[in-house]
């Protein structure tokens, strides 16, 4: 039952953990919540707010990962963890701090508590197609959860390497003690995720790039093949995977693809009164354009553009039930919240 189990999330507060705090309390379980700085109105107004299913509970607690007394709280009495707390950010100036230390270390803080806490049976762990992803690919290549972005470095794939070491963390803890305990593992690697934010607190990360083409800051549209997959089905997947899934499974979630030029018509057609790039960009002045923009490279630029990468995601159809909304759908839905409540 439900109402006997108390799951730990942490990054509750997070685009994809506050949808998967969503769905646990429709569906009456007791929640804790583990938030990084729960005294702004911002990172948990939306939370507390949430409806709450007969038998369900939400209790918000202050959590670092990057602080294991912190962590330990979080788990103390529980029965699950989904442990969703990582930083989105591709490049920094400084990766090993701001894009390292969150995924690895904090995971790290993670396997520490799990060990001290073994009424913990059931551990989703959030990770990603960057853990797959290889710096280079053939254009209509199909990956599977069987690969690793091995090449990935602190110099090419800051992220990537950080999803890589993090998940390899909890693996290992998972292979030497874990399974010796009877206490599961599951990992779910989604792409890139959209949908509707339920904070403004949401408007980065994944969202990132539609809030670029949403505030002119790629003033043109360049020839970007883009991997989609809805944050409500995101958060779905980790909720079925505490109960459902292959031990040590790793979950591709993944729904479709669109080019940069279809995002932009549909948002264009679905929000005529908002001004939306207009003027495409060909392939060899995207590619040095990225040369001299923060968040890109030409490197980046020559395997990511005009390309096309699949992802097979039907383990996670067989297994763990699911079935997928449509990009276009994940698109329109995520501008919806963001004009309403004026948060552009």
């Amino acid at each position: 039952m439900s109402r006997d189990r108390l799951v730990a999330v942490t990054g509750a507060n997070g685009y994809i953990g506050s949808h998967v705090v969503r769905v646990l309390l429709e569906r009456g379980f007791r929640v804790r919540a583990g938030v990084r700085l729960p005294h702004t109105e911002e990172r948990v107004q939306h939370l507390q707010e949430m409806p709450i299913a007969k038998g369900g509970s939400l209790e918000v607690l202050a959590t670092d990962v990057l602080d294991s007394s912190d962590v330990n709280a979080l788990l103390d009495g529980c029965t699950d963890l989904i442990h969703t707390a990582a930083t989105v950010m591709i490049r920094s100036s400084n990766p090993e701090e701001k894009i390292l230390s969150p995924s690895v270390d904090g995971t790290m803080n993670v396997v520490s508590a799990l060990e001290l806490h073994p009424s913990v049976r059931n551990i989703i762990h959030t990770s990603s197609t960057a853990a797959i992803r290889p710096m280079k690919w053939e254009s209509g290549a199909t990956l599977s959860s069987e690969v690793w972005a091995e090449d990935a470095t602190i110099e090419n794939n800051p992220y990537g390497l950080a999803k890589v070491l993090a998940e390899r963390e909890i693996r290992k803890w998972h292979t030497d003690l874990g399974t010796k305990q009877g206490r599961t593992l599951k990992t779910i690697h989604p792409c890139m995720v959209f949908g509707p934010p339920l904070s403004s607190y949401h408007l980065r990360g994944s969202l990132t790039i539609l809030m670029m083409l949403a505030r002119r800051s790629i003033p043109a549209i360049i020839p970007m093949n883009i991997n989609i997959v809805d944050v409500r089905d995101v958060a779905e997947s980790h909720v079925r995977a505490l109960d459902m899934g292959e031990d040590g499974g790793r979950y591709l979630v993944t729904s479709g693809s669109m080019w940069m030029k279809e995002v932009v018509a549909l948002l264009r057609k679905a929000y005529p009164k908002h001004r939306w790039p207009r003027i495409p960009i060909p392939y060899p002045l995207a590619v040095l354009a990225a040369g001299v923009h923060p968040a890109a490279s030409i490197s980046w630029a020559r395997t990511h553009l005009g390309t096309v990468l699949n992802w097979d995601s039907r383990p996670a159809q067989n297994d763990l039930g699911m079935s997928w909304m449509q990009p276009s759908s994940s698109v329109i839905d995520t501008f919806k919240p963001i004009f309403d409540s004026k948060w552009l």
